[in-house]
């Protein structure tokens, strides 16, 4: 794992796709988005690095976005101000060097044209990359999946010179009339069939990343996982860093606890899938609701399949429900099937819920804790080994659960200050 590269391309439209579960009204948004803004690009004649950027700019662009009423109301077009979950994103993607150019054309693409002031924002220039995403944005959004594509080019290039130079850059209004004079501009926006060949090949080394990367980016994932409710915004971050210190406690390797911690991190990224009512809910769920829960890691697991190089850290984080007796969800793995990386997490996951505020309790006190680890060893749903380790350090690592909380916390308040 250590000398392995990792495609932060491949680990991005992983984002991209686990955003668009959240709703049917927006199947692959993300992705129709940045393949038009890619083939915008090319068409305007870009530099091969802005096309790269532009794309991967675009596959993100809603981040910021972190509720699901927040991304309904961006496709409504009724989200009182567009310009904050921009902000939210840029912010979050800053945060990881080579992401500083996406996440400025990130900030800037729900920026007006307005005959020329959007072209600057403070006197400092916006690229047209920008403006570029956001008109490719808005003619998705503006897209009925079940009327062809073609019958709707009329009124989509009406709606483009409606508001060129107010909403629009009009060089970019009239690069769509130009290119859309083929047929395939636009079959290639609805486009589902294998292939992509150019954009795949483009994209695949953008940036390849190392172990410490890819830590550094699913603490990332885990704010836009956690920060959508503030019930949750400090979750992941307890779990990464008790699943990396129980994982040194019972003998992994330096790099395996790395590993560990990007599972922690990423172990809940299924969750984007759940509707805010349910994860907020204070009372007891209804059987749907529950189900809907349950279906989370199911999510996770699928979302970092086609990830080759994230298969350990993929079951590590996605069978974290598992139980050794074969009752756990969505797979019903028991005994060896289950990995002891998988053991670890599912060991934390429990330790760090119990031990935190929850809509509908408070923390458990210490002695509850450790009744319940020890009913879960005995009910055969933990690993007995796992949790006496964890219960011999069981004040350290408590310690080490607040003090990451704090932290999350501290960054959630001044994620929310700033945005």
């Amino acid at each position: 794992m250590q000398s392995l590269k990792i495609s932060l391309y491949e680990i991005l439209l992983s984002l991209a796709n686990a955003q668009d579960l959240a709703l049917p009204e927006i199947t692959l948004h993300h992705q129709q988005v940045a393949d038009l803004s890619l083939r915008l690009a090319r068409e305007a004649g870009l530099p091969l690095a802005d096309q790269k950027d532009i794309y991967m700019a675009a596959l993100v662009h809603d981040i910021g976005a972190l509720s699901m009423r927040e991304r309904f109301e961006l496709i409504e077009g009724t989200a009182f101000n567009m310009h904050t979950h921009a902000v939210r994103g840029a912010k979050l993607l800053e945060s990881f060097p080579p992401l500083r150019r996406v996440a400025s054309l990130v900030r800037y693409h729900h920026t007006y044209w307005n005959n020329g002031a959007g072209a600057k924002d403070k006197g400092c220039p916006i690229e047209v990359g920008s403006h570029l995403i956001h008109l490719a944005d808005r003619i998705c959004i503006k897209l009925k999946p079940t009327k062809n594509i073609l019958s709707q080019v009329p009124d989509i290039l009406a709606f483009l010179n409606e508001q060129k130079g107010t909403m629009f850059m009009p060089e970019l209004v009239d690069l769509v009339a130009d290119a859309g004079r083929k047929e395939d501009f636009w079959l290639d926006i609805t486009n589902r069939l294998p292939g992509q060949e150019y954009r795949q090949n483009l994209m695949r080394d953008y940036y390849l990343m190392d172990i410490e990367d890819l830590v550094e980016l699913s603490k990332i994932f885990s704010h836009i996982i956690d920060f959508r409710s503030k019930f949750t915004a400090r979750h992941s971050a307890g779990v990464a860093k008790i699943a990396e210190r129980l994982a040194q406690l019972v003998g992994f390797s330096a790099v395996e606890c790395r590993m560990m911690l990007v599972a922690g991190y990423l172990h809940d990224l299924g969750k984007l899938a759940i509707s805010d009512e349910v994860l907020e809910k204070p009372s007891k769920l209804t059987i749907d609701e529950y189900n809907e829960i349950r279906a989370h890691t199911y999510y996770t697991y699928r979302l970092l399949e086609p990830i080759a190089e994230l298969r350990t850290i993929n079951e590590w984080a996605s069978y974290h429900h598992e139980k050794l007796n074969g009752k756990g969800y969505p797979f019903h793995l028991a005994g060896d099937q289950i990995p002891l990386g998988a053991r670890v997490m599912a060991a934390a996951d429990v330790f760090t819920a119990v031990s935190e505020t929850r809509p509908y309790r408070k923390p458990m006190p210490k002695e509850d804790v450790i009744a319940v680890m020890r009913n879960m060893v005995e009910n055969g749903s933990l690993d007995g080994r796992v949790v006496d380790i964890l219960l011999a350090n069981i004040d350290e690592l408590h310690t080490l659960c607040l003090v990451e909380q704090e932290k999350a916390g501290q960054e959630y308040e001044e994620f929310l200050a700033h945005s």
